[in-house]
C-alpha cells in the first residue's frame, strides 16, 4: 500500500477545507471498499480525510413525514430502525442482502453509496481498465463477463454498480444531500441521477462534484397503502453480489396501479430505474398481463454480452414475481390506498 497522510475531521468545514488543501485526498468512511482498494493498489490517495467524527449519524423523522439519514448511519442501524422497517421495508431488506453482518455493522450509508465496481478487471492492476485508467481498454469484454452489464454499456465499460441499497433509495424517489465543492455550498440530487451511466467517462461513478460529501438521504413520506419489496438473485444464499436484483414501490387505488416505481440492480453501470414499465402500468389495471407487457418493454433495451444473456431473463422473472407479490398484498391485505401527499 501507497504511503498516505491521514487527517481526522470533526466538522464538515473542517474536512472541506482539509479536501481543498490535499490534493489527491479522499473521503474515509467505514472504509470497506476504499481500503480493499488501496490494498490493491487500485487507489492511490494522498491524503484520507476520515469523516467518522463528523456527526452524521443519526436518523431523523421530519415534521413533513419524511426520514433524514445521516450518511454516517452504519448499514446495521438503518436496517433495523423501526421506522425504516415499517415504512419503508424495502430499505431494510435491501440492506440485510447487501452485505455479511460484519461488514453491515462498519459500513456507512455514505460509503454504500460511493462505494466501485466489484468487476475484477477494476480491481486487478495488471489488466487494462478504463474505469481505473481512461483510454487503456476493457479487458472484460473480450474475457469474462459473466457478471457484467447488459443495460446502459458503452464500449468503453461493462461493469455494474454493486450497491443494493442504492436500488431501493432509487425505488424510494430518495434525494441525497451534499455539502462541499469549490464554494462550500449544499444540493441535492435525486438518487435515481446520482450514479452514471459509463458512456466515454466509465471512471466518474456518480455526478458528485470535487470535493462534496455525502451528507445525508431524505426519503419522502411513505404514502399511505404503499407496499415494497426487494429481492436479489445471487451465486450463492450467503453474501454475494447480485446477477439481478429488483425493488419496486406500489401503491393501487381505485383497482388500477396509482403509484410504481422498479428499479433493476446488478444489470447496469448504475441502478437501473425501469421508466418505460413505469409509465406502462401508472394508471393500468395490474393484471398479470399488463405486468409481463410492462417488464418486456424495459427489457427490450438489453444489450446482453457473450456471456450473461442467462441476466435479461433472471431480471424478467424477478421484476413480474416482486410485482405480483406486491399486487397480492395491495389488493387483499391493506388498507385502501389514499392520494400521494
Amino acid at each position: 500500500m501507497k504511503p498516505f497522510a491521514y487527517v481526522r475531521a470533526t466538522s464538515l468545514q473542517e474536512a472541506a477545507a482539509a479536501y481543498a488543501s490535499h490534493p489527491g485526498s479522499r473521503y474515509l468512511g467505514g472504509g470497506t471498499n476504499l481500503v480493499d482498494l488501496m490494498k490493491h493498489g487500485v487507489e492511490t490517495p494522498g491524503t484520507l480525510i476520515d469523516l467518522t467524527r463528523v456527526p452524521l449519524d443519526d436518523v431523523q423523522e421530519l415534521p413533513t413525514g419524511a426520514l433524514r439519514i445521516g450518511a454516517g448511519v452504519r448499514n446495521t442501524d438503518l436496517a433495523a430502525h423501526p421506522l425504516v422497517r415499517t415504512r419503508y421495508p424495502v430499505l431494510s431488506q435491501a440492506l440485510l442482502a447487501g452485505a455479511s453482518g460484519q461488514l453491515r455493522n462498519v459500513a456507512t450509508t455514505g460509503g454504500n453509496l460511493l462505494q466501485r465496481t466489484r468487476c475484477p478487471y477494476f480491481q486487478d492492476v495488471a489488466k487494462p481498465c478504463n474505469k481505473r485508467e481512461p483510454g487503456t481498454g476493457c479487458a472484460a469484454r473480450d474475457a469474462v463477463h459473466r457478471d457484467h452489464a447488459v443495460l446502459g454499456h458503452s464500449a468503453h465499460c461493462i461493469a455494474t454498480h454493486p450497491s443494493d441499497m442504492a436500488v431501493a433509495l432509487s425505488a424510494l424517489d430518495a434525494r441525497i444531500e451534499l455539502y462541499g465543492g469549490e464554494h462550500g455550498t449544499t444540493r441535492e440530487v435525486a438518487a435515481a441521477d446520482f450514479h452514471r451511466l459509463p458512456g466515454e467517462h466509465p471512471e466518474r461513478d456518480t455526478v458528485i462534484r470535487p470535493g462534496e460529501i455525502v451528507t445525508s438521504v431524505v426519503l419522502p413520506p411513505a404514502a399511505p397503502g404503499s407496499r415494497s419489496l426487494y429481492r436479489k438473485a445471487r451465486d450463492r444464499a450467503s453474501y454475494a453480489f447480485a446477477l439481478a436484483s429488483v425493488a419496486a414501490v406500489l401503491e393501487l387505488g381505485d383497482g388500477r396501479v396509482r403509484h410504481v416505481a422498479l428499479v433493476f440492480g446488478g444489470l447496469a453501470h448504475r441502478p437501473w430505474r425501469a421508466a418505460a414499465a413505469e409509465e406502462r402500468l401508472t394508471g393500468a389495471v395490474p393484471a398479470d398481463e399488463a405486468v409481463r407487457e410492462a417488464v418486456d418493454a424495459e427489457l427490450a433495451a438489453a444489450r446482453p454480452l457473450r456471456d450473461n444473456a442467462f441476466k435479461v431473463d433472471l431480471a424478467r422473472n424477478l421484476a413480474r414475481d416482486v410485482l405480483a407479490t406486491l399486487i397480492r398484498s395491495a389488493s387483499d391485505d391493506g388498507p385502501p390506498a389514499r392520494p400521494r401527499p
